[in-house]
């Protein structure tokens, strides 16, 4: 009897099981079969096994969010395999699929979905671009930013605008309000200097491998009219994601800024989630690049090697020599 019990315990367990554990792999597998296992990626030419994974996944569990997320992977492996028409096809499906599963999902409690549209937009405003229609990439995102701006899709959508958009134009003004040590000067106030902007959070592992990057640019371009302001923000917690009040997390922030960012002692570090969301974060670090008048010349989602840096930032500085 004993074993009976045992032996129905254990196909209970496997048919409760069995679902899920699909939904934990299929994004994995759809990405491994399409080789982006990372990203950028370097897809693969066929895709075949990919779209088998998904359809497989797909008729035995139906359209959850976890296959909403593989199928935006499907577009964005495509988009960077230059198969336009086949992206457009794969995230168009995607975008519609997980607006309708907004009816009985939100983006705050649902993680793939939040990826899956987020991608799923990305990819057709990339499209756009891609073939030309710069104008028209950044009016469909500006458009979803109307519709998803008090979601957790803001800052994804806003990087996408900035990347097609920002640079050549005056930096947007950042909000000026609770910040550490030294207080964050106006863009006014620093005309004549080259600005970088860096973007960082304190449980990024890439801010903080960046930080001597740029602390030792600041030593050395200094006197030639280099400036950092490093705005961050909140996000709820502290070490282990831990919850934490506005308080022992703003003491959190100053600690990594103390132990991974000395530089920053002396620099502005303002903290504001509305910084964020105007300059795009949803990829730390960012570094933006202002010229001496105040014009962005540099939007950059991601890390930047020392060389990448200083190829942008010499001919700045170097022009006001030539004034």
């Amino acid at each position: 009897m004993r074993s009976s019990v045992a032996a129905a315990t254990l196909i209970v367990t496997m048919l409760l099981a069995g679902p899920v554990a699909a939904q934990t792999t299929v994004v994995r597998d759809v990405r491994t079969a399409v080789g982006c296992t990372a990203w950028p990626c370097s897809p693969k030419n066929d895709f075949t096994a990919g779209e088998e994974i998904l359809r497989t996944y797909r008729a035995a569990n139906g359209d959850t969010s976890q296959a909403l997320e593989a199928l935006s992977w499907l577009a964005r492996a495509a988009f960077a395999a230059n198969r336009l028409e086949q992206a457009q096809a794969y995230a168009a499906d995607a975008y519609d699929l997980s607006r309708a599963a907004l009816k009985t999902r939100t983006l705050e409690s649902d993680q793939s979905l939040e990826l899956a549209l987020g991608a799923a937009i990305e990819v057709q405003g990339q499209i756009r671009a891609a073939q030309g229609r710069r104008s028209d990439a950044v009016y469909f995102l500006r458009r979803e930013l109307e519709t998803f701006g008090n979601t957790p899709l803001h800052m994804r959508i806003q990087k996408n605008i900035n990347l097609l958009s920002l640079e050549g134009e005056p930096a947007p003004t950042l909000q000026v309000g609770e910040e550490l040590g030294t207080p964050t000067p106006g863009f006014g106030q620093l005309k004549g200097k080259v600005v970088v902007l860096f973007f960082w959070a304190h449980w990024c592992g890439e801010c903080k491998r960046q930080a001597p990057i740029l602390s030792r640019l600041l030593d050395e371009h200094r006197s030639a009219g280099l400036t950092v302001v490093a705005p961050t923000q909140r996000y709820g917690y502290t070490l282990k994601r831990a919850p934490a009040n506005r308080d022992a997390e703003l003491a959190h922030i100053a600690q990594v800024r103390d132990e991974f960012y000395p530089f920053l002692r002396s620099e502005a570090v303002p903290v504001s989630e509305a910084n964020h969301k105007l300059y795009g974060v949803s990829t730390t670090p960012t570094l933006v690049v202002l010229d001496r008048q105040g014009i962005v010349r540099l939007y950059h989602p991601g890390m930047m090697t020392a060389a990448e840096l200083e190829a942008v930032i010499t001919p700045l500085l170097a022009a006001q020599a030539r004034n």
